[in-house]
Parts: structure tokens; C-alpha cells; sequence
């Protein structure tokens, strides 16, 4: 019973998704419960995974080419999985319920519920598998079904276009993702990664193969994990419902990335090379990434570039050569990240739809519970003691202090930068007088809604005592970095809060337009330009090649040719005997004079 436990958790969403599909197109309300019970049957299932001391499952051979190439489908449950697959289901079905309420009235209410229990399933694939090949399969499924749900609601424009974005820019970074696994296939003989690890020193001796294998592996990540320079489709991904941007965001997709970086942290972490390049590229992100979202007036997106920030304080982390840091930041983040998404949607229901937070203000008195939980997560995510991100983003500048100065210098701006952009957003939204009408007679939403919402600001407040801590905090931290680094970065919030709040208080309008931040560093326009000059003027060279030379002069040319004598032809095919007879004659006499002149 116990070795069946992980295809209970994997399958239990896919069969959900396959029954809605099949049969509740005219039931739709039966659809969300089909999917929260499966979710919530993953969800048991992991906890008693997890609980479990001694579990595995019994592993088959999936693909199998005689001494040239094996793939097992097997699961690996370690401590890292066990605590993935409780976070990913506990979150997933949190989301679940929270989407009672908010798609209540959608027409698409089955679509999106069989896609979101496909990508329950998709995820979970990726932390139960113990190789290369499983995890890229499951790897690229999520990337299907977060097209599907980017795009739930496809018949406007922006969300069709933010899902091809999506797909598009992450496909990417999954191609240097392949290459990385067939080159580390190519030298170890192996995709299993329990075959690989003791295998290394055939990679080691090669250190600038390693080197290269090593990065285009991190290109996957780079592509999940939104980091720079394939960090644009993520903000243009809140055009998906609410609950989806929590889930995204969250524990999920973008989570993905991270932790296959911690799973294949073995080859990872024998390139130095490789390690500066992951620190300074999480870096440069988290700090971009505040930088553009204290411009930002949409809730939904200020939110979305506090992940894309806080996604550079992993992968910095990972670039440390910290994977419990990472990890560790990695679950609070996960706690207050879909709480502060899933409280803006609260918000945004009941202010039918409007996300503009200068059309906000006052908030705090007509939803009370969202607003006590929203700010909880806001507390959480600028690292406010004691709540979880105090001691997870801590964790990370700690180890920066004592491994590379100037990306400690970086995070602690980017700290600050946090505190700014998050009190901004609290003191503008839901402080001072309301600004329209829609906030005048806003209302609390459902206990349907405001239950999760709830149960994660608990979360948010002490996930970063006992368990998280005492399980993925054990860093060897220095005395000094550890009195330090706490008083540095709580200084940074201090002076980013005040300035917040003394430049937005009874504010009714952005005092400032940096246009740079605003149009976020020109990097969609860079990007337009860039395939506009190479890809767009390729394929116009290609359709004039094809059109002028291939069709006109090549197959154009020989088939006009070939109708041009046809129809030469066809004019001395007159139907009469005389003419024929003339004709005959005329070439007997055409034979004699070459036969006698030539």
C-alpha cells in the first residue's frame, strides 16, 4: 500500500482531468468538485508520504535500447521531493477552493478546471521524477497547460497573446535545456540521476564541457523561473485568472525551475564557473525586477515583479552553493506569494474587476479580513520580523555577506527596494479615502474565498519558525553575519517603508513618472526589434526566395514550359486529314534535305 502512495499523487489529478473533460460539459458545477477532490487526494496522500520514514516505489523500465540508451520510470522520494510534493498539493488545493468562488459565474468553469488538473499532475511529475527524460516530459507539459491557462480567457487579445508569449519565451530556455541533458547523457551514459552522481568525475576531468553542461541546464531554468534575460513573459501572464497567477507564482511553475536547479545541484556545484554565472544572473534580476516594480500602478503586476525579485533571491542563493537557503526561501515564498495573489484577487472581485490601485484607497474598512491577510503576506514578503521571510531572505544575504560582497551590496538593495514597492502598494490601496466609486461600496468577499486566504497568512506569519527552519536553515553562518545581516536588512526596510510612506501618504496620484521603469527597461521593445530585424527579415527573404525564384523561376518556369509547348502543340492538332498530309510531307522533305546536306 505504501510503494503506491506516489502514483496515488501523481494519478489522481490526471484522472481528474480526464473525467472533466469527458463528462461534465453540461455539468459544470460537478467539474470543480471532480478537481478539488482529486487535488485534496493528493494533498493526503503526500502528507502520508511524508510522514513516512522509509517509503519507495518499485521503478520499471519505460524505454530501453540494448546498451546504448535506458529510461526507468521510477520516483524519487527523498526529504527534497517529500516536502515539494506537500507544499505543491497543500498549495494546489488551497487554489482549488479558493476557485469556487472566484470563477463561480465563468463559462469556461470545466475547461478550467480539467486544465488545472492537468497541470497538478504535470507538476507533480516533475518532483516525483528521478531522471532527466521524465522530468523534461513533465517539464514541457506544464509548459503546455500554463498556456492553457494563461489563456482561459482567449477571446481577449491581451490573454491570447500573453499565453503565446509565455510558451514561446520558456521553449527557449528548454531547448538549451535538452541540449544540457543529452550532453550530460552523452558523457555519464545515464539519465537517472542516481546513476549520474557517482559518475561526475568523467565530467569533472572535462571542466569546460562540465562548465557548458552545467549552464545550458540552468537555461531551463531561466526560461521556468522568469530570470534575465527570458524574465518578460511573466508579468504579461497576469492576464490568466487570479487563481492561476497564485498558482504560477507560488509553489508551482516558476518554483520549477528552482527546484530542478537544487535537484541537479550535484553537477551544478562542481563549476565554480557555472555558480558565479547562476548567482550573478539571480542578482541582476531580483534587482531589475524591484527596480521596475516600484512604477507599476496594476496590483496584479507590482505583485508579479516582487516574484520575478524574489525568484533572483533563489537562484542567487543556488549560485551560493546554498540549496537549503534556496529551498528554504523557496517554501516561505510559496506561503506568502499565493496569499498576497489570491488576496488581490479578492480585492479585484469585489471591485468588479478593477486593478488599478489609484482607483483603490480605503480598502482596510470595507475588507477587513483581506486587507489583515494581504498585509500579512506584505510583512512576510519585505522580510519584516517575525514573520516567514524574515528568516528565509536573511538566510540568503547571510551567505552573500560571507561569499561575494557586491551581490550582498545588490540584495540588500534590492531589500530595500522590496520594502518600498510593497508599503507603497498597501498605504495607496488600501489607506487614505477611497478614490472611485467602486471602492466606496466595496464589500468582504465569500468565506470561500477569504478561507484560504486565512489559513496562508497563518502560514505566512510562522512558517519560518520550527519545522522550516530546523529542516533547511542548517548553514554554517559566521558570527559576525549573523548579528549583522539581520540589523543591515532590517534597516532596509525601515528607511524603504518610510520613504514609502512619506512619499504616498493621502497621495491621489503617482508624484513621479521614471518613463525607463515604466516601459520596463525597453526590454519588450529590444526584443520586438531583435526579432523584427533577424527572424522577420529571414522569413521575408525565404517567402521572396520561395515566391520569385522557387515558384516563378523554378517550378514556375518548368511547369509554364511545359504548358507553353503543350499549347504549341496543340496548334497543329487541327483534326484534318489534308492538313496532316501537308504536314507529313512537309517532313519527309525536311529528312531528305538533311540526309543530302548534312
Amino acid at each position: 500500500m505504501k510503494s503506491m502512495l506516489p502514483w496515488y499523487v501523481l494519478l489522481l489529478p490526471l484522472g481528474s482531468a480526464i473525467a472533466i473533460t469527458f463528462f461534465t460539459r453540461r455539468f459544470k458545477t460537478l467539474s470543480s468538485f471532480i478537481s478539488i477532490a482529486a487535488v485534496l487526494g493528493s494533498f493526503v496522500c503526500s502528507s502520508l508520504i511524508f510522514i513516512q520514514s522509509n517509503i519507495s516505489a518499485p521503478a520499471s523500465t519505460w524505454i530501453e535500447i540494448s546498451g546504448v540508451f535506458k529510461v526507468p520510470f521510477g520516483f524519487v522520494l527523498d526529504n527534497l521531493s517529500k516536502t515539494m510534493l506537500l507544499l505543491v498539493s497543500g498549495i494546489g488545493a488551497l487554489i482549488h477552493i479558493y476557485s469556487l468562488g472566484y470563477m463561480r459565474d465563468d463559462e469556461g468553469k470545466s475547461r478550467y478546471f480539467a486544465a488545472l488538473s492537468l497541470f497538478m499532475f504535470a507538476m507533480l511529475g516533475i518532483v516525483l521524477s528521478n531522471n532527466f527524460v521524465m522530468l523534461f516530459i513533465f517539464w514541457e507539459l506544464v509548459g503546455f497547460t500554463s498556456y492553457v491557462l494563461i489563456g482561459h480567457w482567449f477571446e481577449r487579445d491581451g490573454a491570447a497573446d500573453a499565453a503565446k508569449k509565455a510558451f514561446i519565451t520558456t521553449r527557449i530556455g528548454d531547448f538549451g535545456f535538452m541540449v544540457g541533458i543529452l550532453m550530460v547523457w552523452a558523457s555519464t551514459g545515464s539519465v537517472t540521476f542516481a546513476e549520474i552522481a557517482p559518475r561526475l568525475s568523467i565530467l569533472t576531468t572535462h571542466p569546460a564541457f562540465l562548465t557548458i553542461a552545467a549552464l545550458l541546464i540552468f537555461c531551463g531554468a531561466v526560461g521556468k523561473s522568469a530570470q534575465f534575460p527570458l524574465h518578460v513573459w511573466l508579468p504579461d501572464a497576469m492576464e490568466g485568472p487570479t487563481p492561476i497567477s497564485a498558482l504560477i507564482h507560488a509553489a508551482t511553475m516558476v518554483a520549477a525551475g528552482v527546484y530542478m536547479l537544487v535537484r541537479v545541484g550535484f553537477i551544478i556545484q562542481v563549476s565554480q564557473t557555472a555558480l558565479l554565472v547562476i548567482a550573478w544572473v539571480g542578482t541582476i534580476t531580483a534587482v531589475l525586477a524591484a527596480l521596475i516594480a516600484t512604477q507599476q500602478n496594476d496590483i496584479k503586476r507590482i505583485l508579479a515583479y516582487s516574484t520575478l525579485s524574489q525568484l533572483g533571491y533563489m537562484v542567487m542563493a543556488v549560485g551560493l552553493a546554498s540549496n537549503e537557503a534556496a529551498m528554504f526561501h523557496l517554501f516561505t515564498h510559496a506561503f506568502f506569494k499565493a496569499l498576497l495573489f489570491l488576496a488581490a484577487g479578492s480585492v479585484i472581485v469585489m471591485l468588479h474587476h478593477e486593478q488599478d490601485i489609484w482607483k483603490m484607497g480605503g480598502l482596510s474598512r470595507n475588507l477587513p479580513v483581506t486587507f489583515l491577510t494581504f498585509a500579512a503576506g506584505a510583512l512576510a514578503l519585505i522580510g519584516c520580523p517575525p514573520f516567514s521571510g524574515f528568516f528565509s531572505k536573511d538566510a540568503i544575504l547571510a551567505l552573500a555577506y560571507e561569499r561575494n560582497t557586491p551581490i550582498f551590496v545588490l540584495g540588500l538593495l534590492t531589500a530595500f527596494l522590496t520594502a518600498f514597492y510593497v508599503i507603497r502598494l498597501l498605504v495607496v490601496a488600501f489607506f487614505g479615502r477611497p478614490r472611485s466609486e467602486i471602492a466606496r461600496q466595496s464589500k468582504e468577499s465569500p468565506m470561500v474565498m477569504t478561507g484560504p486566504l486565512i489559513v496562508l497568512a497563518f502560514l505566512a506569519t510562522l512558517g519560518g519558525f520550527a519545522f522550516f527552519a530546523r529542516n533547511f536553515l542548517a548553514l554554517p553562518m559566521e558570527k559576525n553575519s549573523a548579528l549583522s545581516v539581520p540589523l543591515l536588512a532590517i534597516i532596509a526596510l525601515i528607511l524603504g517603508s518610510g520613504v514609502a510612506i512619506a512619499i504616498y501618504r493621502n497621495r491621489a496620484s503617482e508624484p513621479f513618472d521614471l518613463k525607463i521603469l515604466r516601459r520596463l527597461f525597453y526590454f519588450n521593445e529590444f526584443y520586438s526589434w531583435l526579432i523584427n530585424s533577424t527572424q522577420e527579415r529571414l522569413a521575408r527573404i525565404s517567402a521572396f526566395f520561395d515566391r520569385w525564384i522557387i515558384d516563378t523561376a523554378g517550378v514556375g518556369g518548368a511547369s509554364g514550359g511545359t504548358w507553353g509547348a503543350g499549347a504549341l502543340l496543340r496548334l497543329i492538332q487541327v483534326g484534318n486529314l489534308q492538313g496532316y498530309l501537308f504536314l507529313f510531307g512537309l517532313g519527309i522533305v525536311a529528312l531528305i534535305y538533311f540526309a543530302v546536306f548534312h
